[in-house]
Formats: C-alpha cells, structure tokens, sequence
C-alpha cells in the first residue's frame, strides 16, 4: 500500500456528470463510449471503470490487451471493450477468453484473428480501423479497397465496428476535420456495401464538439472525463475532476542574493520566504514548471505563490513571500494546492509547455489516490492491513 503525504483526490462523482453530459448532447441515437487507457489516464482504473459503467456506460476503450484483461476483471460481460492497438501474435486467446474486442488495422492481423476462431459457431467480435487522414494506425484507402475488391476474407471476420480517428478535432477550423469526414464517410459507404450492419465510430473528446456529422454510431472520449478541456480557448463544458495539494515540510527565511536548487540558476532578487514541498518530476510536476522562464505555481491559503528554481526529483520549491504571516498554518499543516479550485490540469500544462492529458497521465504512483464520489468518501485508510 502507498502511504503518501500528498493529498491527491479523484472526483469520481465529476468523472460520472461528465460522461453523462457528453451522452445528453450526443442524442439518442449515438452512444458515449469511455476510453479508459493508461489506468484511466492515470487516476485508478480499479475505480473510475465502474464508477463509468454503474452511470450507464457500457462501451470502453484501453490501448493493449493486457489493459483489456485487467478491465475485464472490474466489469460485467454486457460492457464491450475494445483494444485500440491491434493484436499482436499470440494475444488472440486472451481476446478470446476476456471477450475484448481487438481493433484490427492490417490483414495480418486480420487472418490470425480468422485462424484463431475457426473452432467457433460464428466469428467473434472485432473492429477494423481505417486511416483517414491521421497518419498513424490503420488501413490505407489501398489497402482497404484490396480488402473490398477480395470480400472473402471481411465476410469471414464479420468485423462489427469500423474506426478511424481525428487528428485536428480540438482546432475547430482547421481543414482536416471536414477532410477526414468526408474520407471516413466515402470509406464507410464501400464497406457497408459489404457489411451493410457494421457499425462506425470517429469522434474523440474534442470530435464530440465539431457537431453531429462526426458522432455516427457512438463517441468515444477520454480526456474530456477527467477534466481536460475539449474546446480549448473556450470555457469548458466538463468539471475537473483531480485535486492535489503538497505537504510543505520546510519553510526558509533566504536573504537577498541567494541562490535556489540546482544549478544555482534562480537567484532571489530580494529577501525571501520560501517553502519546500514533499513532489518532484517524479511525481509528474513537470521540469519545464520551474527554473529560469518557468512559470510554474500553486496556492497557499488561497495566495498565489510561484515556484522558483529547478525541480528537484522528490521536491519543489514556492516563493512563499506574499503570504501574510497570521495566514501560515502550523507546522506540519501546510499544503500548497497545485491542482484545484484555483488551477486545473489544463492550467498546469499551460506553464509546463504541454498538454492536460500528459499532466494526468504523469501523476506518480508515490500518490495515494483518494476518491470521493456524490459527496460520500472512498479515501483508503493509510497503514492499515
């Protein structure tokens, strides 16, 4: 068990109000699918899944099969799931016996996948994903008419979704939106001329957004459910959902001209106050939040306070000097709020030059995660069997 100092709290309640606001306005004829890959983006797969699947969500998305495995375990086998990478030689058993789906994307994969159940009734479920403009995984338009040209080898498979993914969706204007719509919708009318009830998916968080075009049969978000903004520039229309406050365990009176961390790089123009926090990179706050041009900071006692210096591996340290004497806690009750009420994950990627996803997915595993649904406490008792 990791017993942490750091108060790092999931809102499970959010992450529920999220996904039902992104199923209310996708209409009732598409349904929202959860993408929970990467122990659902860092906050506790164990947790978030079926805290998902008792709100009504009964499709979700993980990267590999291992993922798939262990998703499978945490929920019944009316919730489909589906394995984004592909299947690679020798998983196929595990798909077959957890139930996942495996996102095909070459005709290699295509065939084991035939091998592999030819002692079954009817063939298994699986998606095929096609390329249609985002330069990663998938079927080429050649490729996929090849398949199209010698049907035999699709109408074994009976492959029940056809995917793609949006490469520009959280830049509303940019043209390949409309581009990738118009490829995936050509694309999809040839196989429906094959497989005339397969089923079609494109829209991720930010797709949710571009209008109904995009939303065909089902959506499936990630980031959006746990907090990231999908319309960046835009207020958003999702909670946060991860707060993380930082125990101070030491405050220092620094003089004039003294130096800060590593490399001596921040020098204090004036005298100073300053708190040293219990998180480092190691703990996902990233390097680029500190040092020189970093603008990295948190809130004490609701004052906004900067980091100054490098960040250290285990710790981080904030220019405390604005914050009023009689507004200090006591010893051993000081926390510096990183992500909350005054700063989500977005914000924090702001500072650190990246994005909300990559701040959730760094949260370290030195956190204990502690959730809270409805307003009822799920926090685990730390030190105890």
């Amino acid at each position: 068990m990791v017993c942490s100092e750091a108060l790092l709290t999931i809102d499970l309640g959010a992450i529920r109000r999220n996904w039902q606001r992104l199923q209310d306005r996708i209409g009732p004829n598409c349904v929202c699918a959860a993408v929970a890959k990467a122990n659902a983006y860092g906050l506790g797969i164990e947790r978030v899944a079926p805290a998902l699947y008792e709100q009504g969500c009964r499709f979700f998305f993980v990267a590999t099969v291992n993922e798939g495995v262990n998703l499978r375990r945490l929920l019944s086998v009316d919730a489909t799931i589906f394995v984004l990478d592909g299947l690679r030689p020798g998983f196929e058993s595990y798909c077959l016996e957890y139930q996942l789906q495996p996102v095909l994307f070459s005709r290699a994969q295509l065939e084991r996948w035939h091998q592999a159940q030819s002692h079954l009734a009817e063939p298994a479920p699986c998606a095929i994903k096609f390329d249609s403009g985002m330069g990663r995984l998938g079927f080429s338009q050649s490729e996929l008419q090849a398949l199209l040209d010698e049907p035999e080898l699709l109408q074994a498979v009976q492959p029940l979704w056809f995917i793609s993914h949006l490469a520009c969706a959280d830049e509303v204007a940019h043209p390949l939106n409309q581009q990738q719509l118009q490829v995936f919708e050509a694309a999809l009318s040839q196989v429906k001329q094959l497989l005339p009830n397969i089923k079609s998916t494109l829209a991720n968080s930010s797709g949710v957004f571009l209008g109904q075009e995009w939303h065909f049969d089902l959506v499936r978000p990630g980031a959006a459910l746990y907090g990231v903004n999908p319309v960046p520039g835009k207020t958003s229309p999702v909670e946060s959902v991860v707060s993380l406050r930082l125990p101070v365990v030491q405050i220092r009176e620094v003089e004039a001209g003294g130096t800060v961390g590593y490399g001596a790089e921040h020098q204090l123009q004036r005298a100073s106050r300053l708190a040293v926090v219990l998180g480092g990179y190691a703990d996902g706050i990233h390097r680029a939040v500190g040092g020189s041009g970093g603008a990295g900071r948190g809130w004490l006692s609701g004052i906004e306070v900067p980091v100054v210096g490098r960040v250290s591996m285990d710790t981080t340290v904030f220019d405390i000097t604005a914050v009023p004497e009689d507004k200090l806690p006591p010893e051993g009750e000081a926390y510096i709020e990183l992500l909350g009420e005054h700063q989500g994950v977005d914000d924090v990627a702001v500072a650190a030059g990246t994005i909300g996803y990559e701040i959730l997915t760094s949260l370290g595993d030195r956190y204990e995660r502690s959730y809270t649904d409805w307003g009822t406490d799920w926090d685990t008792d730390c030190g105890k069997d």
